[in-house]
């Protein structure tokens, strides 16, 4: 496969009228903004920092920095007890260590953060709007596996791209005549507008809490920041919807268990056109990601709409010798693009 220009392949798919292109973005999208706060290195050196004997012991004994293997490998350890007859003492210790480190990296992700969304400069929301627009603006879908609020800022402080996340109010307290002043208005709650989402968060966000029946969306107050209202949240024990551990089988699990990630992944299963990823690699947990593509490409059998293709951005030969290694596994066709022809955020 050679190397594309993404503005080559864009202005090629662009003339195919009939042909609708969406995005998928993954941790790459936030590392292209900046690489030393979303990386799995500044993750690492900040659970590394935090004082506790079970995190140590973990990442003492570990020889890697990637958190879904660390996890993955924690939840055999305890399958392995527990065949083997170990003590519930230990497989409750093994239990309690992955949850804390589940804890310990959501938190690393909401200290790492930007403080507010006015500390991305307006040219960088800016060139990421452009960027977006090429697949809001002609009825793509876009869909994000990271957990930050980058593309939640971006839609937010950008007032060129139409975007709706599916999250609405409801009047607590309407009567025929009120002025908007007078209406008590709900919290904001998934499924007003799904009918008409076009942001997916596949595998949650910091700002959506599952409420039990309903997910609820944090937001800005006349008093805080977005990021300390969340904040707020989990000191008083409430946790984001976050996907993080495990292998795909378990994230698939992980997401059919809430309504909103389970329309999110429904979504991505149904795309039809062409799926544009950046700063996704698709690596070893991530075959549930590869199966709702294949599922968006096997509908409709041999006619129209389906899934017809996917592009998939690179950054170096080692990314591009990956995605040729499992190339195979995809039902539909694959390309290739250099990553770094792209510049999302205007650097």
């Amino acid at each position: 496969m050679e190397l594309e220009n993404f503005f080559d392949l864009l202005q090629a798919l662009e003339k195919k009228n009939d042909r609708l292109i969406h995005l998928l973005v993954g941790n790459g999208f936030s590392m292209a903004y900046d690489s030393t706060i979303f990386s799995y290195n500044a993750l690492h050196s900040f659970i590394e920092s935090i004082d506790d004997p079970d995190l140590q012991k973990i990442l003492s004994v570990v020889e890697t920095k990637n958190f879904e293997l660390i996890m993955q490998q924690l939840d055999n350890l305890a399958s392995l007890v527990t065949a083997f007859d170990g003590t519930a003492e230990l497989k409750q210790q093994i239990e309690h260590a992955s949850k804390k480190l589940k804890s310990s990296l959501l938190n690393a992700v909401n200290s790492l953060h930007p403080e507010h969304v006015f500390k991305v400069s307006d040219e960088a929301v800016e060139s990421c709007a452009k960027f977006l627009n090429h697949f809001l603006g002609k009825g793509g879908y876009v869909f994000s596996t990271n957990y930050d609020l980058l593309l939640y800022w971006v839609l937010m402080r950008s007032s060129t791209i139409s975007h709706n996340d599916g999250f609405g109010r409801e009047a607590l307290n309407y009567e025929k005549g009120m002025t908007s002043d007078e209406i008590d208005w709900s919290d904001l709650y998934w499924g007003k507008h799904k009918d008409n989402q076009n942001i997916f968060y596949v595998h949650g966000a910091l700002p959506f809490f599952d409420a039990g029946s309903q997910v609820v969306k944090e937001e800005y107050s006349h008093s805080a920041y977005l990021l300390e209202n969340i904040s707020s949240r989990m000191d008083g024990g409430e946790y984001p919807i976050f996907v993080t551990a495990g292998n795909g089988e378990q994230k698939l699990a992980h997401i059919r268990h809430n309504q909103y990630l389970t329309f999110c992944y429904d979504k991505l299963s149904t795309i039809t056109g062409t799926l544009v990823t950046f700063g996704f690699m698709f690596g070893k947990y991530d075959h549930h990601i590869i199966d709702a593509i294949n599922k968006a490409a096997k509908q409709g059998m041999n006619a129209h709409p389906k899934l017809l293709s996917v592009y998939i951005g690179v950054y170096s030969d080692g990314d591009k010798k990956h995605i040729e290694s499992i190339q195979h596994l995809f039902k539909v066709k694959v390309r290739i693009f250099d990553a770094k022809s792209v510049n999302i955020w205007g650097k």
